[in-house]
């Protein structure tokens, strides 16, 4: 089934080449049948449920096939089994899977309603009334208001703001929480909130059809007889928040399927384990072998038939006679019936209740909640928990999965003095904890309570008036394009183009440089409490070609300066020679800061001339308004006057990791599982936060960077990369041309690299590298590195890299993500995890599971994911091991019996052996067993890599399971066989009957198989043995109930075995086959096991040694202390490589409302004032050591190179 009909909607836009709209005209737009504003998630209704889920469940081989055993039990001619047996289990399994498919579609259902329900503001007959989500159709114009969700993909038209410009956030879109700028075009702009001139409006639009590009639009707005250019800068997108904007009015392109955020979601497809997969492979196995045998029993009854069949009929005559064609041919379907065991239908019954009570076991795990935002995990489907014991690759996103996409003020550098860290009295530096003394801001009023700094040496120099740090912060204070809003006195809200701008901007701020307004020529900020106004003479914008930024600003005094901000290998080319021993010291800063995995960024400034900046101005006034070569000469110019620069220092900003990140990567690796990460952001921050959470570390070999701009390019990147890895590679089939192999499903084989390795590829590469022709070289050269980053990647990309990895890669695998940008890659992997985080719900309503922190994936993984795949195999080996066995007896017994499809157990017995006798105690096992408890579990990691192999079950592990159940069978038909043939009693009579014969072999085979059950166990609780116990002493009493006089008396039909348990019980010889039975079922399964385990033990066997050694909990894991390295890598500037926002701050588009009045807080604030007096260390604060946003102990942002294992105490 579709998702959302999106193969309806690309079938119906195949043959268009564009889309045409009328503005406030229902009746045109209809005309073109385009889709409503409704989604649909859910897959039935109240009428299609029953016959398209039973339809669905009829697929599955095995629900099929009871059904076909259904129908022959109804024929007389070939049922020897009552036809209820199997009505009952197969109704039983329908209806468990039909009320938990239901109750999936209603939440489905329910979140679809919530979606289409709710309400927005549409221009309806010249006037807006309230519509529902799902009610807007294309060409309606709707009012959107803050903090409102977009409702579709709109086209602005006008907005509160001046010059139309709105704000908006894209979370849900690219996962990025920045604010984004949108501007109206300047004829439809002026139609303001006047609903009448809304209503005349009828431009027409022709645009593109419904398409998956986030980053690009192409139309035109036909209105007043003229035609206006339509770029994506003028449209916002469903799935975008509208923010500090007050209203704004939009006309809808594209509804519900159609729009960018549900076509980039991609197909809900139904997922099965690998488990699954193989159990169908089985299973048909099964049936095949059941065919065999039946066919061998069949035409055995046919040769018997001929030869000793005549010699009855006799005295058994027979309606047509004595053919024995149709006699082997109603015997071939009788044992089809009598042999059906082989493959149980309880099993699936089973198989729900265990997967169902795993899930239980995520719900209830205290130790994955999360008390801060309240959320608990949840496992929101039951059909893939062994599926967590097998993952060979994760796929995550970045912001807000493994970071909190909040950035921080961490560190700095000024004038060769590093400041950021807190000491003791004794002058001893301190671990950073939840606990330790932060700085009082409480002289600034207009400090953010929020910011949280441990050094007080520096706030101390900003109240010494020392001149190199007040030029530090108020270079920050002006450097930017930030927005400043003030709704109420003294409470200043930034709005940056990216979260390093504002957390700079907001360091400024607390130690007593406060931006607090600016207008197209000037800055306002607050030094010190005094008011300062800057005259802003020029904006020299950052982009990813100059990586700095400049501002050219006049002082109060008259004084010219530049401020300049920038990568440090781009700075240090500008200074004066001058800075050479300041340049030095800051770098080992650098080192320093960027070992610790922060986001550094170079401060410089110089005075400038009057004269010549006049000239200069002159100069970049007429590059500025040339049409061609306008950038080459502005770069010229900014090159110009860029240098001769005096070096402040350097700033370094933490991207707060969640808690635990680097430790649980630690963890995955160790497990063997790969990790790569996709995120839209852009390469410098992904590569930074690689390193700081350990996915990317110093010590590895090479990070490789593939950045080609062309297909050749990026294959010979590819290339280079893999030879480097592997000098003596040869060139195999993968590097031969497109044509020359057949890359449908084929299987890339690993390759193992000489050393560790990473690879970073950028979107536009990335987009080469999954072109047919070359993703076979970037999947080989990817596996063969530790650590993968793919940036600025479009959501469809990451949903084609996981694809790629599924179609050539026998693994699992796991996407984990917490945006609607995400959605499509969870939906796509294996499993699909949502953490709910920052960026609403989408990325869980799409998820398997989810919970609120990435910490929590390796309890998932390594202790859920483990015992849920090792409790199913073991079930899987012991059901098939007890069942086959059962079977197999019926079998062997058809060779003494005429081909007769003469059953050898009692029926009751045959009834109830899978559903009482045997259901309880392997359910036990398979809801309690564990190999190791969730400590060792962590310790040793290791012991995850076996279901990435499949060890525990394959084809490979279940034909040892079927022979030896062969061999069992053997020994319970042989041995009570020969134990009883041509026995007598104590008292001289004969025991030797048919039903004395099948009392001995169902007893042994319990017992058989309750031992058997033993030695599978690891994990004895007193449910498991009350289960077993409790089994047997069931069997015993229902056998002695069964076989009563009572029964027999009240239905002699029913219960034919009279008396035959209290007089075969209590013979001695009868105990003796019973124990004879079980130890010979039994010796060569301890007898292998011991040999194993000392000649080849598992990891395993070995770790569940050390177990047994320490009969306790093992210790805490060793103490990581933490040191300090240089590194030659540094992320070299902390902001947006997207095109800054200069030019619409000095062209006046940036302009707000007035803000309120600020000279009471200037009063406040002001030198005079007893709030502010620098007279030294004791009076220039007053700690409070109040918490404010403090991390816990564990939280600390670290990188692999920080950290080395204690094993000896350090001197």
């Amino acid at each position: 089934m579709s998702f959302f009909g999106m193969d309806f909607i690309k079938k119906k836009e195949r043959g268009q080449l564009e889309r045409k709209l009328r503005a406030n005209d229902r009746e045109y737009n209809l005309s073109f049948k385009y889709a409503t504003n409704a989604i649909k998630t859910s897959k039935y209704n109240l009428f299609t449920f029953l016959p398209l889920n039973l339809f669905e469940q009829f697929q599955r081989i095995a629900n099929a096939y009871f059904l076909f055993l259904l129908v022959l039990q109804v024929i007389p001619q070939i049922s020897s089994l009552s036809w209820f047996t199997t009505v009952v289990p197969l109704v039983l399994v329908l209806s468990v899977t039909a009320a938990k498919d239901a109750t999936d579609d209603i939440n489905r259902h329910r979140s679809d309603n919530h979606v289409n329900n709710r309400k927005v503001q549409v221009l309806i007959d010249r006037k807006l009334q309230s519509e529902k989500w799902m009610d807007v159709q294309v060409g309606d114009i709707i009012k959107l208001e803050n903090n409102q969700f977009v409702t579709a993909d709109l086209l602005l038209l006008c907005s509160s703001e001046p010059l139309n410009l709105v704000y908006i956030e894209t979370a849900e879109l690219d996962g990025e929480t920045n604010l984004k700028v949108r501007q109206a075009l300047t004829e439809t702009g002026d139609l303001g909130d006047d609903i009448e001139r809304l209503a005349d409006f009828n431009g027409e639009v022709r645009c593109e059809p419904p398409n998956n590009r986030l980053d690009r639009f192409k139309g035109t707005l036909t209105y007043a007889d003229q035609k206006y250019p339509l770029d994506n800068e003028k449209i916002l997108l469903r799935g975008c928040t509208l923010r500090n904007t007050e209203w704004c009015f939009g006309l809808v392109l594209f509804g519900g399927p159609e729009t960018k955020l549900m076509q980039n979601c991609g197909k809900s497809t139904f997922k099965r384990t690998s488990i699954d997969r193989l159990m169908n492979v089985l299973v048909l196995c099964i049936f095949g072998f059941l065919a065999f045998m039946c066919s061998i029993l069949a035409i055995g009854n046919y040769f018997w038939e001929l030869n000793k069949g005549s010699h009855f009929t006799v005295f058994l005559p027979r309606q047509n006679g004595n053919d024995a064609a149709l006699s082997a041919f109603l015997t071939f379907w009788s044992y089809v019936i009598i042999l059906n065991t082989l493959v149980p239908i309880s099993l699936y019954v089973s198989v729900e209740i265990i997967r169902l009570g795993n899930s239980f076991y995520i719900d209830w795990d205290r130790k994955m909640y999360y008390a801060r935002s309240n959320t608990p995990a949840e496992a929101r489907t039951t059909t893939l928990n062994e599926e967590l014991g097998q993952i060979k690759y994760v796929f995550s996103d970045k912001t807000g999965t493994l970071t909190q996409n909040i950035m921080a003020f961490n560190k700095c550098s000024i004038n060769g003095k590093s400041y950021g860290d807190a000491y003791d009295y004794t002058g001893q530096r301190l671990e950073i904890t939840e606990h330790t003394e932060t700085v009082d801001f409480s002289f600034n009023a207009l400090a953010d309570p929020r910011f949280v700094f441990h050094d007080h040496a520096l706030v101390e120099d900003v109240k010494l008036e020392h001149p190199e740090v007040h030029t530090f912060f108020r270079l920050l204070a002006l450097c930017h394009t930030v927005m400043a809003e003030e709704k109420k006195e003294g409470k200043i809200f930034y709005q940056a183009q990216s979260p390093d701008e504002g957390a700079l901007v907001t360091a400024a701020r607390n130690f007593g440089f406060v931006f607090r307004s600016r207008t197209p020529d000037s800055v306002s900020i607050v030094e010190m409490g005094q008011q300062r106004s800057y005259e802003l003479l020029a904006i020299l914008d950052f982009n990813n070609i100059r990586k700095r930024m400049s501002v050219i600003v006049r002082s109060p005094e008259g004084k010219l300066s530049l401020y300049c901000k920038g990568a440090d290998t781009v700075i240090y080319e500008r200074l004066h020679q001058s800075c050479s021993k300041l340049m030095d010291v800051t770098t080992e800063h650098l080192n320093e800061f960027a070992g610790e995995g922060l986001r550094t960024l170079v401060l410089a400034h110089k005075d400038l001339d009057e004269e010549y900046f006049s000239q200069w101005q002159q100069r970049h006034h007429e590059a500025s308004i040339e049409l061609e070569g306008k950038e080459h000469k502005l770069d010229q110019l900014y090159e110009e006057i860029e240098k001769d620069l005096l070096l402040l220092g350097a700033t370094a900003i933490e991207d707060k990791l969640q808690d635990g990140v680097p430790q649980t990567i630690e963890q995955l690796s160790k497990a063997d599982i790969k990790i790569w990460v996709l995120t839209g952001d852009k390469q410098e921050t992904a590569e930074t936060i690689g390193y700081s959470c350990n996915l990317l570390r110093e010590d590895m070999n090479e990070v490789f960077i593939i950045s080609g701009n062309s297909s050749e390019d990026v294959r010979q990147e590819l290339r280079n990369a893999q030879m480097a890895m592997k000098p003596d590679v040869v060139e195999d089939s993968v590097f031969l041309p497109e044509r020359t192999r057949d890359q449908s499903g084929k299987v890339i084989p690993d390759k193992v690299a000489d050393g560790e390795y990473g690879l970073v590829i950028n979107g536009h590469s990335l987009a080469y590298a999954l072109d047919h022709s070359i993703e076979l070289e970037f999947l080989t050269t990817a596996c063969m590195c530790k650590a993968v980053i793919c940036c600025r990647v479009t959501p469809l990309q990451k949903a084609q890299v996981v694809e790629l990895v599924k179609k050539h890669k026998q693994a699992v695998t796991l996407a984990i993500g917490d945006g609607a940008n995400d959605v499509s890659m969870i939906r796509a992997a294996h499993i699909g995890v949502g953490i709910s985080g920052q960026e609403g719900m989408q990325a869980v309503l799409s998820s398997d599971y989810s919970f609120a922190q990435f910490r929590f994936l390796q309890r998932l993984l390594l202790v859920h994911g483990r015992w849920s795949y090792l409790r199913m195999c073991k079930f899987l080996r012991y059901f098939f091991y007890k069942n086959f066995t059962f079977t197999f007896v019926h079998f062997w017994y058809a060779f003494f019996c005429g081909f007769s499809a003469q059953t050898v157990y009692d029926e009751w017995f045959i009834t109830l052996y899978n559903l009482m006798y045997t259901a309880l105690p392997v359910l036990g096992m398979s809801l309690f067993d564990q190999d190791v408890n969730d400590v060792w579990s962590f310790q040793h990691p290791q012991l995850y890599v076996p279901g990435q192999l499949n060890l525990y079950f394959s084809k490979k592990a279940f034909f040892k399971c079927a022979l030896h159940s062969c061999y069992s069978s053997l020994v319970l038909f042989f041995i009570p066989y020969a134990a009883l043939c041509d026995t007598v009693r104590d008292d001289g009579k004969d025991i030797a009957d048919h039903q004395s014969f099948a009392l001995l072999t169902q007893t042994c085979l319990l017992f058989a198989v309750s031992i058997q059950f033993g030695l599978e166990m690891s994990y004895w609780t007193a449910v498991n043995t009350f289960f077993v116990l409790g089994s047997l002493a069931i069997y015993f009493a229902v056998t002695f109930t069964m076989y009563s006089n009572g029964l027999f008396l009240t239905l002699p039909s029913a219960f034919p075995f009279v008396g035959i348990a209290r007089n075969s019980l209590k013979q001695p010889n009868i105990w003796l086959t019973i124990l004879l039975t079980s130890t010979l079922c039994i010796l060569p399964v301890v007898t292998y096991r011991f040999l194993l385990m000392q000649l080849c033990p598992t990891i395993n066997d070995k770790v569940m040694f050390k177990v047994r050694q320490a009969k306790a909990t093992p210790a805490p894991p060793a103490r990581r202390a933490r040191i300090r390295r240089t590194s030659s890598r540094r992320s070299g500037y902390a902001f947006s490589h997207a095109q800054g926002y200069g030019d619409l701050v000095t062209s006046g588009r940036f302009l707000r409302r007035p803000a309120v009045t600020r000279s009471a807080a200037v009063t406040h604030m002001g030198r005079t004032t007893s709030g502010f007096s620098p007279m030294g260390r004791s009076a220039g604060y007053s700690p409070t050591g109040r918490p404010q946003n403090v991390k816990a102990p564990d939280v600390e942002v670290t990188s692999l190179q920080m950290y080395r294992t204690i094993s000896d105490p350090v001197p």
